[in-house]
């Protein structure tokens, strides 16, 4: 695809995944309530005038009572027919339905479960004739509310499952589509609202992020799958990571096309506006200023024209590089400390060794850039920063006196002072191939100051000691799981600026931010974080799981941290302090998973309401799946393999018993660190933050109070110096 076709494609991406979210109708009846009874008739036992034991009784209007009575009230086991057809049949306590009972309905629908002073409360199942919605979980006040499942069709290929608040979907919960679409994550007033992954599996489309009202709102990814032509099995894949606003891409953002260029700068309305950077897929560079998805260039008038994108600049330094412009090496800071005569030698031969192993690296470098990341059949992505710690931690490049942090100082090259420790810094495979040389120099140039090509001795070194042993054998708390991954990533940004908070600053010639271990244990004691699960022994002993030597710690208190081992103890911490959470659920609880709505220019949602019929609605549904696949998005149609292979039945069972209980430990493990997170660490992140602000306003408060005290008293002494005379 040449580049032309790369800026062409953003109008195939666009397209409009059908609506999922369609005005549903729960079909729920209500329960009338007992008051003002006149009996007409009793047939049965009485007691010292009273009605008492088994009886029979007619009211006035054609209601019917029949079962125990006490003191002249229907109390016990009972059944209650309305005139109209309704029936109560359970216990009852002073004339009122109380305890267990079941309401069954004139249509065939039925309420069982628990009743209280005649209403729906406590835990029951609600079963609707009419449409075939079933409920299943708590009820307050004949209102679902708590934890339960609603199935909206008799197939069971439509349902809730999650938090409830007076009938609305708000909490946490997953939203499963007939079309098989799928959300998980937060609701609120019935509309995706907080963070939450969508699913569109016909069109082969994916969001993970931020929503607010229904619609991506806030940080997230959004990802394309797309058809090269028609009648190809070769699928590729577009991806924007940044900013939306009411479902379309604005502010800051990263696009990375199936073909290999990327877009990196300011968006507004879907389109490239403002400050940017494309990076063709042959290595070249154009960064400058866009408008309405074009780059503009000076005329000589000074005026901007719109340029498409069909050429750039070359990199520097690739043309006398034997590895290309994918390749090319920026070690001029290392080559100073080689004597001059010897320079150009030096540079050739490490460019020997890294061409010799140019199919690891590639592999290596794919293999992280896709940590954290849903699957894509294509590597599509850029290696971030803190994919490179990973890397560099697995490979225990910090067992060799050198921490993360002073590799961030090393590899900076012209980064400012507030990116050098960025976990969202993105890098091409020619960065990460100067940082490995970088790296190699900074550890063994001691042990070879002998050798006559230090840099190629170095890098060899490297690589067979360290790289290539333990490349891909991912350790740490992130991304064990490439599901959980996924999911975590959502709390990167806020965790990331409660990191810079507690930073320490350091001065010339650092001009940069880390923290330490030991300011992370303060942090953690300050918040209050530490509990009898969570106590201080346990906390070090997820700070130092890494480390060399796990059982000194006063080697490690004083060693700066990146982010990536910031949030690794953050998630370590939570996996402790919330134990109860991952190791034991009740039934309801582990249905507790964010859910979705729908879409406008992107996946959005629609506003969904109980007063439609459910089978309207999903033909409707249905329609606008196959019309909008076909019309407006013909690259993402036909996805999915046509052919499965059979399994037999045994095998069936035990490959879905298998993949329940890892969706299940993959929700356990989200409830856990959603606890974590919202009720524990941004809580306490927060109430010290106002703690704080409090007291900076009484302080300034005082202040001011004995600046007033004091003027009128110097006035008061001159006043009677004057008097005086």
């Amino acid at each position: 695809m040449n580049s032309a076709e790369e800026e062409q494609n953003q109008t195939s991406i666009q397209g409009r995944p059908a609506s999922d979210e369609q005005p549903e109708s729960d079909g729920t009846c209500q329960v009338p309530t007992l008051f003002s009874l006149i009996i007409q008739r009793h047939e049965g036992e009485t007691c010292e005038g009273q009605f008492h034991g088994e009886g029979v009784a007619g009211f006035e209007g054609g209601h019917v009572y029949k079962g125990m009575f006490s003191k002249g009230l229907m109390g016990g086991h009972g059944v209650f027919t309305w005139a109209g057809g309704l029936k109560y049949e359970g216990e009852f306590v002073c004339n009122m339905p109380m305890g267990q009972g079941t309401y069954t309905w004139p249509d065939g629908s039925s309420y069982k479960g628990e009743v209280c002073n005649g209403i729906r409360h406590g835990t029951g199942t609600y079963q609707c004739a009419k449409n075939g919605v079933s409920y299943r979980g708590q009820w307050d006040q004949g209102k679902r509310h708590g934890k339960g499942a609603v199935y909206y069709n008799q197939d069971k290929t439509s349902w809730y499952k999650g938090d409830w608040v007076k009938n609305n979907r708000e909490g946490w919960g997953v939203r499963c589509y007939p079309s098989g679409n799928k959300y998980s994550g937060e609701w609120k007033d019935n509309l995706r609202h907080g963070e939450g992954t969508m699913r569109w599996l016909k069109l082969g489309q994916q969001y993970v992020g931020m929503w607010q009202d229904g619609v991506q709102h806030g940080r997230g990814t959004h990802v394309w799958i797309l058809r090269r032509l028609d009648g190809s099995q070769y699928s590729q894949s577009n991806q924007y990571t940044g900013d939306f606003v009411q479902g379309q891409r604005h502010g800051q953002g990263a696009f990375y096309y199936a073909g290999g260029a990327i877009y990196e700068g300011e968006w507004r309305d879907n389109k490239k506006h403002g400050k940017g950077k494309f990076t063709f897929k042959d290595g070249r560079v154009f960064e400058g200023e866009f408008v309405d998805d074009q780059m503009t260039t000076h005329n000589l008038n000074g005026s901007r024209a719109p340029t498409p994108l069909c050429g750039a600049f070359p990199l520097s330094g690739s043309e006398s590089s034997i590895l290309g412009p994918d390749m090319a090496l920026n070690i001029e800071h290392l080559l100073d400390n080689i004597p001059k005569r010897n320079r150009d030698t030096e540079r050739k031969q490490v460019e020997v060794v890294v061409l010799r192993r140019d199919a690891e690296l590639k592999s290596v470098y794919s293999f992280y850039s896709r940590l954290g990341h849903a699957p894509s059949p294509d590597n599509i992505f850029l290696l971030s920063r803190l994919q490179l710690w990973r890397l560099l931690k697995d490979c225990n490049i910090h067992h060799h006196d050198i921490t993360l942090t002073q590799i961030d100082l090393f590899i900076r090259e012209d980064a400012t002072a507030a990116k050098i420790h960025s976990p969202f810094t993105t890098m091409l495979l020619r960065r990460l191939l100067s940082c490995l040389v970088v790296v190699a120099y900074h550890i063994y140039h001691k042990d070879m100051v002998s050798q006559t090509n230090l840099l190629a001795a170095c890098f060899s070194r490297l690589m067979t000691d360290d790289i290539l042993p333990n490349a891909k054998n991912v350790k740490g708390f992130l991304f064990r799981q490439p599901d959980c991954a996924v999911v975590a990533v959502n709390y990167f940004k806020k965790c990331w600026e409660v990191y810079q908070a507690h930073c320490k600053v350091y001065a010339a010639p650092r001009d940069d931010q880390t923290m330490t271990c030991r300011q992370l244990l303060w942090m953690f004691k300050d918040l209050c974080l530490l509990d009898n699960n969570l106590t201080a022994a346990r906390l070090l002993n997820i700070i130092t799981a890494e480390s060399r030597d796990p059982s000194s710690l006063s080697s490690c208190v004083d060693l700066e941290i990146t982010f990536l081992e910031f949030f690794e103890v953050l998630l370590g911490s939570a996996e402790v302090k919330c134990q109860p959470v991952s190791e034991g659920q009740e039934e309801g609880r582990s249905l507790s998973s964010p859910d979705t709505e729908t879409r406008r220019d992107l996946p959005e949602t629609g506003r969904s309401s109980d007063a439609a019929e459910l089978s309207t609605a999903q033909d409707v549904e249905s329609q606008q799946d196959v019309k909008t696949q076909v019309d407006e998005n013909p690259q993402s149609a036909g996805l999915l393999p046509e052919h499965i292979e059979e399994h037999s039945g045994e095998g069936k069972g035990e490959q879905t018993r298998g993949m329940e209980a890892k969706d299940h430990g993959l929700e356990l493990w989200i409830q856990t660190i959603h606890q974590f997170f919202n009720h524990f660490f941004f809580p306490a992140i927060e109430h010290k933050q106002l703690v704080s602000r409090n007291i900076k306003e009484e302080k300034l408060r005082q202040e001011a109070q004995s600046r007033v005290a004091a003027g009128p008293g110097r006035r008061g002494i001159r006043r009677l110096m004057n008097d005086t005379r």
